[in-house]
Order: structure tokens, then sequence, then C-alpha cells
């Protein structure tokens, strides 16, 4: 499953974010460059923007903070573990989230697996580019992260390091700490044994994170699955797993993964956005909507095309539509228009769904979604 592919839509998720705070473009144009490989992009308590990059190479992923002003790039930590993605590109740091001076970053695939002699088929790398693959790291950051101008940089050593479960404390030459800690380190693979290729293996790619008190949600897109991880003891469990598609086309394989690959907290639920794998058929998209305890799971929006972020957004009274359908059928189901099946669209509809949260009593959702053709 090609999920590198979503670095090159960061455009829709960062449409996606610019709304919920408070923009209300209804085109997208570049905002910043000078980015490598961008996957993931949330909104600090102080408007910027931080991203997570894949880099351009082995063990080059990148934290990166935007202001929101003068649309500057600055790193806050390089030397992220990264490596040459089996699907082609790299792959690296993906999902993040902030809580307090924490930032989650979710580690991808990188070089864990390697193509297998069978077409299709993927084995173990023996000599991985950073043994952090599959992971999640903590990263805390000094006070005045968004206004420091020298970054902060891992080395391989320190890789190993905290693989060993050393918690590291990083200086930047200008009197400025950062610590960084593996919370949690996933199975790089799972076996998946094929008749003509025994060894075969399923990469396992964390790909979006979300945090709320002791708990981080982490959501695999290749494993299609959401788990759950304390954050100071770095147990973790299996939440859900996502059942896959059947293929409404009549090429590619009789059924298709889901491929999760964002998760965001609204109220009492988690919201996770599927990509769908090959052939991407139109429609077969969904977000859906599961509670913090329970394996069930049920669809919040249907009918879309390669989904791959959604955000709750809180919306004015003055500025709320009416509600989002609640309807099952075929073709534009839970009330969402055909528009949001084209490039780098954001749909925001005005929902009359209560939260166990305040802050979210009266919110809409921003899907981003995109074509892969």
């Amino acid at each position: 499953m090609k999920i590198n592919k979503l670095s090159l839509y960061l455009a829709a998720a960062l449409a996606c974010a610019l709304t919920a705070a408070g923009a209300r473009a209804q085109s997208v144009s570049v905002f910043t460059g000078g980015l490598k490989g961008p996957t993931k992009v949330v909104i600090t308590n102080k408007g910027h923007l931080l991203v997570t990059e894949s880099g351009d190479g082995p063990n080059k992923g990148r934290l990166s903070v935007i202001d929101r002003q003068t649309r500057a790039r600055r790193t806050i930590l390089d030397g992220l573990p990264a490596g040459p993605s089996v699907e082609g590109g790299i792959s690296g740091p993906s999902g993040l989230a902030v809580q307090g001076r924490t930032v989650y970053v979710a580690i991808g695939a990188g070089d864990g697996v390697l193509a297998g002699p069978a077409p299709g088929s993927e084995k173990a790398n023996p000599n991985p580019s950073s043994p952090l693959f599959s992971s999640l790291l903590a990263v805390r950051v000094p006070a005045n992260v968004e206004e420091m101008t020298n970054g902060f940089t891992l080395t391989p050593a320190d890789h190993a390091a905290l693989k060993g479960g050393a918690r590291l404390t990083l200086s930047n030459g200008a009197g400025d700490r950062l610590t960084v800690e593996l919370v949690a380190d996933f199975p790089d693979y799972t076996p998946n044994p094929r008749h003509d290729f025994a060894d075969n293996v399923r990469a396992s790619n964390p790909f979006g994170v979300a945090a709320e008190g002791g708990l981080v949600y982490v959501v695999d897109a290749s494993q299609n699955l959401v788990r759950v991880v304390g954050a100071e003891s770095g147990a973790y469990r299996t939440l859900t797993s996502f059942k896959p598609y059947v293929n409404p086309l009549p090429f590619g394989p009789p059924v298709i993964d889901a491929v999760p690959n964002s998760v965001r907290l609204f109220g009492d639920r988690l919201l996770v956005t599927t990509l769908t794998g090959f052939p991407f058929p139109a429609g077969v998209a969904q977000v859906l909507q599961l509670d913090l305890v329970g394996e069930e799971y049920t669809p919040l929006i249907n009918g879309l095309t390669a989904g791959i972020d959604v955000l709750p957004v809180r919306v004015p009274p003055a500025e709320q539509g009416p509600p989002l359908a609640a309807k099952k059928g075929a073709g534009d189901e839970q009330g969402v228009p055909s528009a949001t099946r084209r490039a780098a669209t954001s749909l925001s509809r005005a929902s009359s769904r209560g939260s166990s949260t305040a802050s979210a009593s009266r919110a809409s959702w921003c899907a981003c979604t995109t074509r892969t053709s």
C-alpha cells in the first residue's frame, strides 16, 4: 500500500488545519516551501504549524515549525529515523500530536521490510537504517520552541541509545534543551505467509497520532488498526482493527485494505479516515467513528475517495448550517456532497451531534480527500 503518497497531499491537510484555526478559504494555495516529504501538520497553541517531514534520505526525517505570519520554516529536530520505503520514496516521521510541551511523533515503516522474491511480497530487512522504525517517540521541547532559531539533531548513536531505553537530553548550542524518549516500540512487521512465499511479512506503518490525558492513540495504516498506548508506561494494546472493503471495480483484488491513516479525538470518540488500497475506488473511503473503550466502529462520513484527514471544527452559531444527515445509502451518503471527491477538497458541514466535552458541543467536520491518480 503506497501510503507514502500521502506526503504529496500536505496542501489538503493544511487546508483542514487552517480551517480549524478560523480560516474560511474555499481554495487551496501554496502556503510555504522548502519542506522535505511533509507528512502531517498540526497547529500549536500560538497558531503556528508543526510539520513532520520524512526527509530526502536515510535518517533525515525532520520536525519543523512554520511561522503563520512570515511563513518561514525552522527546524526543531533533525536526524529523525527515515529510510527508503519498499514502495518507493522515503518513510519516516509521520503522525504527530501536541500535549503541553510534549510532541508525540510516530515513526513509520522506513526500510524495516524489503521487496520479497514474489510479486507484491515483502521480507524482513535484517539491517534497517534505524532501529526505531514503527515506533512512537515523545519529544519534550523548550518553552521558546516556536521562536528559537537553532534546532537539535539526533545521531545514529542516539537512535541506538533510544532503542536501549535511554532518555536523551539534547543541546542546540544556544542554551536550549530538548529531550527525546521512546514511548512504544511496535513490531516492524507481522508474519503474513503466502502460497508463493512462506516468509512473507506485512510491514507496520504508524501514521496518525492523537493524545489525551495519559493515553496516546496511534493508527497503523499497514496493519489496519488503532493502538492505545500508555504515555508513561509504554504499554499498548490494539483498540480496534478495521475490516477490508469489497472492491467494487472489475479489476484489482476482490477486497482492499481500509488503510486508516489519521486519527482525531472528538469528545468521547475517535475519528479515523481511511485511504483504501489499490485500485482506490471512488466513493469507498470513509470517516469512521469509534469510542475510546470498545472495539466497534461505525461510519460518520461515507462516499469519499482517498480520505487523508479529518478535523472537528468549532463553528460560530451565526455560521452553522443544516445538520449533517445521518443516513445510509448509496452515492453521497451521510449528506456528503460529491465535491469532497475532488483533489485537495475540504468539507465543512455543521453537525447537531453532541459531545461529552463542552468545547466540542457544536462542531463541523472538515474532511480532507484527494485523488491518487
